[in-house]
C-alpha cells in the first residue's frame, strides 16, 4: 500500500498541517516520505528547482519530509484570477485558463498526469502522504473529482477525515461527510481526526464513542490547538491565523528603544504569496499587520505592496480606495515602501498588459523608473544574488516582466530613494539580507531596529518538529501506520443515505 489521504470536513480544517505532521512522524521512523496534493487552488505558491510552480503547503510538507520539493508533488495548481476563471498549471506549465464549467474539458488530461505522478512517488518513496482539497462531500463536484475520493478510489488509498472542532459542529460534519458518500467511497474512509481542540480531551469522550458506534470507524485522536503555529497557509483563510496576527514574533518585549518596527502589508483583494512576510513576523522587534486603510499605511514604518494574481485590477482597487495616494505620499516624504512582484509592477511608470487583464497600457504609480510588459510565457525560476553585503535567494512567478531604466540596484529589481521593488518572492527568507534591509528601512523611517539574530529556517524547523510531536503524542500512530501499510479495513460498514 504505502500511502494515505488526509481529507477534511471543510477548507482550513487542518489538512495541510496534519499532512506535514504525519510526514515528519514517518521520517522519524526512518522512512523515506513524500507529500502529494493532486490538485490545489492557491495563490500562495513556490518554484521548485525543476522549474515547476506548486503550492507553498507542499513545499512546506517536503521540508517536513527533509527532501527538496518537486513539481510531481502538486501536479495541478489552480490560480484564481480577476475574471471568474483560474490559470491551470500542470507540472509547471500553464495548461490554460478555465472557469468552473470549462474546467471539465481539461480533466482527462489532468487525471492521467495526477495518477502518473502519484504512482511514480509511490515507487520512489517508502510512504506518500496525500492531502485532499476542500471536502470530499462536495457531492455536486464528485463526478469530476481529482483530489479527494476520486483520487482515493483510483489509487486505492485509505482516507482519514479531519474536522475543525474550534468552528463547532464537528461531529455533525464528520458523520455527514461520511453519510453523503457512495458505498464505494465510504469503503475507503477509515477514521477521523478531531483538530484544534481547546480544553480537556476527556470531555469529548462520550461524543467520540458515539461517533465510532454510529459509523463503525475509530477516532484516531484529538489534536490540541497550538498557539503561535503558522506554516505556509494555503490561502487567505489563513491570514488571520498567521504570525502577522499574533504569532511568535509579534511581541514588543525585545523591540528596539522606539518600540517594534511597524510593517503594513497592503491587503490587496487578490493578494498572493503572503507567506513572503512570515519571516518579518518571526522577528521579535517587528510588528506586521495587513492594511486596508490609508491611515494604517501612513502610520507604518515600512509599507509593502505584495504579490497579486491580477496586477491591473488590484492597482485599480488601490486607486479607488485612496490607498494609492497614501503610498505615493509616503514615497514623496522619503518613507520606505517595498513592492514585491505585482507590487513592484504597480510602482512602475507604465504597465503594458494584453495578457492578464487585457487592459492594454495602464499608468502605474510612477514611483520607480521602470516599465512592465506582460508576456504569454510565464517566468518560473529560482534566483540567487548578493545585496546589502549579504547573500539573498528567491524565486520568480510572473507573466509581467519589469525593465528598470535607472535607479539603484536591488535584488530582482531596482530602488529609488526609499522605494524598493523586486520581482523575487521569498527574498526575506534570507536572514542576513532581511535584517540588513530592515535596518535600512528603519533608518529611512527614523526608527531604531535591533536585529535579534533570528534564523527563519530554524524557526520553520522548530514548527515542523512541533507538528511531528503533535502526531506522535495525540494520534493512534499504530492504527495510522497499519492504514498506510495495509489500506482501509475490508469490513467498514455503509452509513445511509449515501450518494448515488
Amino acid at each position: 500500500m504505502n500511502a494515505i489521504l488526509v481529507a477534511g470536513t471543510a477548507s482550513d480544517a487542518g489538512k495541510s498541517v496534519i499532512t506535514a505532521g504525519i510526514c515528519r512522524w514517518l521520517v522519524r521512523q526512518g522512512l523515506t516520505v513524500a507529500p502529494f496534493k493532486a490538485q490545489n487552488m492557491s495563490l500562495n505558491s513556490f518554484v521548485t528547482a525543476d522549474g515547476c510552480e506548486i503550492g507553498r503547503a507542499q513545499a512546506m510538507q517536503a521540508a517536513a519530509c527533509r527532501i527538496e520539493p518537486e513539481g510531481v508533488m502538486n501536479p495541478v495548481l489552480l490560480k484564481p484570477g480577476a475574471r471568474g476563471s483560474s490559470q491551470v498549471m500542470l507540472l509547471g506549465e500553464p495548461a490554460g485558463e478555465a472557469d468552473a464549467l470549462s474546467y471539465a474539458d481539461l480533466r482527462p488530461r489532468l487525471r492521467s498526469a495526477i495518477l502518473d505522478c502519484l504512482a511514480g512517488l509511490r515507487e520512489r518513496f517508502d510512504a506518500v502522504v496525500c492531502e485532499g482539497a476542500g471536502s470530499p462531500a462536495e457531492i455536486n463536484l464528485r463526478g469530476g473529482d481529482l483530489a479527494n475520493m476520486g483520487l482515493a478510489r483510483a489509487a486505492g488509498l485509505p482516507v482519514i477525515v479531519a474536522g475543525d472542532i474550534d468552528r463547532g459542529g464537528v461531529f455533525a460534519a464528520m458523520f455527514g461527510t461520511l453519510a453523503l458518500l457512495s458505498a464505494q467511497d465510504q469503503a475507503l474512509i477509515a477514521g477521523f481526526v478531531v483538530n484544534k481542540f481547546r480544553g480537556d480531551a476527556r470531555l469529548l469522550a462520550p461524543g467520540l464513542l458515539m461517533l465510532t458506534a454510529l459509523t463503525g470507524r475509530p477516532v484516531l485522536g484529538v489534536l490540541p490547538m497550538i498557539g503561535g503555529l503558522w506554516i505556509d497557509a494555503e490561502d487567505s483563510l489563513g491570514l488571520a491565523a498567521g504570525p502577522a496576527h499574533g504569532g511568535a514574533g509579534n511581541g514588543a518585549a525585545m523591540a528596539g528603544v522606539d518600540g517594534p518596527l511597524r510593517v503594513a502589508v497592503v491587503r490587496l483583494p487578490r493578494i498572493s504569496n503572503f507567506t513572503d512576510f512570515d519571516p518579518l513576523a518571526a522577528e521579535p522587534s517587528v510588528l506586521v499587520s495587513y492594511a486596508v486603510t490609508a491611515a494604517e499605511i501612513a502610520a507604518a514604518d515600512l509599507a509593502i505592496l505584495p504579490g497579486s494574481r491580477s496586477t491591473v485590477a488590484d492597482l485599480g482597487w488601490l486607486r479607488g480606495t485612496g490607498l494609492a495616494g497614501a503610498i505615493t505620499a509616503r514615497a514623496r516624504a522619503g518613507r520606505p515602501v517595498l513592492g514585491i512582484c505585482a507590487g513592484y509592477q504597480m510602482l512602475a511608470g507604465v504597465i503594458h498588459d494584453e495578457v492578464e487583464s487585457r487592459a492594454g497600457t495602464v499608468a502605474g504609480l510612477g514611483l520607480l523608473p521602470a516599465a512592465v510588459r506582460f508576456g504569454q510565457a510565464k517566468v518560473l525560476r529560482q534566483c540567487r544574488g548578493e545585496a546589502l553585503g549579504e547573500q539573498v535567494t528567491g524565486y520568480q512567478i510572473q507573466h509581467g516582466v519589469v525593465e528598470a531604466d535607472g535607479g539603484d540596484p536591488f535584488p530582482g529589481g531596482c530602488s529609488s530613494g526609499a522605494v524598493y521593488g523586486t520581482s523575487w518572492h521569498g527574498l526575506l527568507d534570507s536572514d542576513g539580507f532581511r535584517q540588513a534591509f530592515l535596518r535600512l528601512a528603519a533608518a529611512a523611517a527614523g526608527r531604531a531596529y535591533r536585529p535579534a539574530g533570528v534564523s527563519f529556517q530554524a524557526e520553520r524547523e522548530r514548527q515542523l518538529e512541533a507538528l511531528g510531536d503533535l502526531i506522535a503524542d495525540h494520534l493512534d500512530t499504530g492504527t495510522l501506520g497499519r492504514l498506510i501499510e495495509g489500506g482501509a479495513p475490508a469490513d467498514l460498514p455503509f452509513i445511509p443515505p449515501g450518494a448515488p
